[in-house]
């Protein structure tokens, strides 16, 4: 049975869990609410990432995180990866599973990138689908996050944002929002990001992403590898306003700084999300 939404707690302000920072998290124990894990790092038979893992998740709750389901694909949805991905989480009990919007893999050959949907019915017919199968198999709701974009699809006949709402609709699935990836695909395809966030169902919103990007002048490119812009957090904040409290994490996958530079990051965004909260109280 499908557990329906809002099945999930807020878990307040987490990391994303990177090799780099294991042996610091175990010596320091250090005040972060929850670790999300990359899925496909953890689908293996014993090993040092699943010893460090199983340590991690004593102290801490943890979510997974794919990058491989290909959901976007006209692909058989691949049934091995699907048992490999449930065993796993009935490994770790992670406390919700998430995957991203958008097709990797065509005729078997994975690009290894997150690439961008054409945004009409079809697609959101075709996503629908996929993601209510993989929901059955799973037993529980998944959450969909937004990928940034640098092209554009001339068969496109919505918004992003329409085209996100539609699909955790029909599919009855929720969100996990990267609030970089709208900032990067508005910067990229000029649009208002502040109207992407006033149009989103903020009851299917589960999950708030934080990161990094590059910027190239013409163009800027989502590669976690570098500190949150101020833009972004302005952003995040706004999103407050309009989506209320949000679990949120920060995610750093490359060039990784100093484990207390993240925390400042970390901090940041608790604070922003603490005077939210007493802004909030003051007002009722």
């Amino acid at each position: 049975m499908i557990k329906k939404h809002p099945p999930y707690p807020n878990l307040g302000y987490g990391l994303g869990l990177r090799s780099e920072y294991y042996d610091t998290i175990l010596e320091k124990s250090p005040e972060v609410d929850w670790f999300e894990v990359i899925t496909e790092n953890y689908m293996v038979d014993g090993g040092k990432p699943l010893h460090y893992l199983d340590k991690i998740r004593e102290r801490y709750p943890v979510v997974m995180h794919g990058v491989s389901l290909s959901i976007g694909s006209t692909d058989s949805i691949n049934l091995e990866y699907l048992k490999n991905l449930k065993q796993l989480a009935d490994r770790i009990q992670p406390v919700w599973i998430s995957d991203h919007l958008c097709w990797t893999i065509h005729n078997g050959h994975n690009a290894h990138d997150l690439l961008p949907l054409p945004y009409n019915k079809a697609t959101i017919n075709h996503l629908a689908e996929r993601i209510d199968q993989v929901q059955n198999y799973l037993g529980r709701q998944i959450l969909m996050e937004n990928v940034s974009s640098y092209v554009t699809y001339t068969d496109s006949e919505m918004s992003e944002w329409e085209f996100y709402s539609n699909i955790v609709e029909k599919a009855d699935c929720l969100m996990l929002l990267d609030i970089n990836n709208i900032y990067v695909s508005a910067i990229n395809h000029n649009f208002d990001p502040h109207e992407y966030l006033d149009n989103v169902p903020s009851n299917r919103v589960q999950q708030i992403h934080l990161a990094g990007h590059t910027n190239y002048g013409n163009f800027i490119i989502d590669t976690h590898d570098q500190p949150i812009v101020d833009s972004v957090w302005e952003l995040y904040q706004y999103s407050l306003q309009r989506l209320g409290s949000v679990t949120t994490m920060i995610e750093r996958d490359d060039n990784f700084p100093p484990f207390h530079e993240l925390m400042a990051e970390l901090e940041q965004a608790r604070k922003i999300g603490n005077e939210w909260q007493d802004k909030k109280t003051c007002t009722v």
